[in-house]
């Protein structure tokens, strides 16, 4: 089962994958090139495409 994100760990999350895509790591998701990393890793999160373990 898997338990909803609180807004914390969901900040915490985008914030790491937004900086592994500024720093030049491929888009698991089609998008754009206008698209900044913040929204690009907002869309592979709300896809669960984010490639990041997650515990609690």
């Amino acid at each position: 089962m898997v338990k909803k994100l609180t807004r914390f760990e969901r900040a915490r999350i985008i914030g790491a994958r937004a900086l592994q895509l500024s720093m030049g790591a491929k888009p698991l998701v089609n998008v754009p090139e206008s698209f900044d990393p913040i929204d690009i890793a907002t869309l592979e999160l709300k896809k669960g495409l984010i490639p990041l373990d997650i515990r609690k």
